[in-house]
């Protein structure tokens, strides 16, 4: 670390100048906004060194494919996660990145993300059921009465339905913590969506079905989604939409699920972006 001085100016009365002092800093240091961009280049330069490249569609994840060796690493910030097909291979390679960085192995992956991952012989089991836990608790609902649907099947949510909700920025809170939750409990994803067309002036009514989401997560936390072990893995892709469903700007809602194999590995639900005239032009 370096530092340098600006010259003060001189005078005839005796002041204390205000400090004008910068710092040069040769190494990036947690805390920093710069930091992660910082930490991530020294990374990606170190990867990329033995031959590792990046996804094209996602910058966290590296890919080492060399003579029937795959990798797979994932980062989030600090955070690393290892998939590979060589156990050998692997350990070689730990050893060479706590070489270059200080880390700490954590064996078997348990938990990530706020995601509890369990390993037994039908697969990978993923769950959020403490994260669900810590929204109840924090809408005070952790002994709420469960239900068996996150949303009655007439219901109708639109502007102005009931008088604007007293606290919207307890139910952004909410549902942008339900959108986190989709990443494992795809059964929410319709009324997730249906919930986040409201965040700018929630009503009554639509707080309500908020609150049937979480009695029904109350219901499922204990639920997990399975990756399973296939022989088979062929591609398939389902997709559906509705006509003019909402009531304030006739848009239609669409969805899609794709599987690989017995493996659901992608899935959307959401409002399409333009007025479709027919129920065919909506598919």
């Amino acid at each position: 670390m370096k530092a340098f001085f600006s010259s003060c100016l001189h005078s005839n009365h005796y002041y204390s100048p205000i400090p004008t002092h910068v710092c040069k800093l040769h190494k990036s240091f947690y805390g920093l906004k710069q930091a992660p961009r910082a930490w991530y280049n020294k990374l990606h330069q170190f990867l990329i060194s033995v031959s590792f490249t990046t996804s094209k569609t996602n910058v966290s994840l590296f890919i080492y494919s060399y003579n029937n060796v795959v990798i797979y690493l994932l980062v989030y910030v600090d955070d690393i996660v290892l998939i590979e097909n060589c156990s050998s291979f692997i350990d070689s390679f730990v050893q060479a990145l706590g070489r270059a960085f200080s880390i700490r192995d954590l064996g078997p992956l348990h938990y990530f993300l706020g995601i509890q991952v369990n390993h037994n012989s039908d697969g990978i089991w993923l769950s959020q059921s403490q994260y669900i836990e810590s929204i109840l608790t924090k809408v005070g609902m952790i002994h709420c009465k469960p239900l068996s649907s996150p949303m009655a099947t007439n219901a109708k949510l639109h502007k102005g339905d009931t008088p604007d909700f007293d606290d919207p920025s307890l139910y952004r809170q909410v549902v942008g913590a339900l959108q986190c939750l989709i990443l494992t409990k795809r059964d929410i994803s319709f009324v997730v969506n249906k919930v986040c067309q409201f965040m700018h002036n929630p009503s009554f009514n639509q707080w309500a079905a908020v609150k049937r989401i979480l009695r029904y997560l109350q219901h499922t936390k204990s639920m997990s989604f399975l990756f399973s072990k296939a022989s088979n893995l062929y591609l398939q892709a389902f997709t559906d939409s509705d006509w003019a469903s909402s009531i304030d700007d006739r848009k239609s809602i669409g969805g899609y699920a794709i599987y690989f194999g017995p493996n659901l590995i992608s899935w959307s639900s959401r409002k399409q972006r333009t007025v479709a005239r027919s129920s065919t032009e909506s598919e």
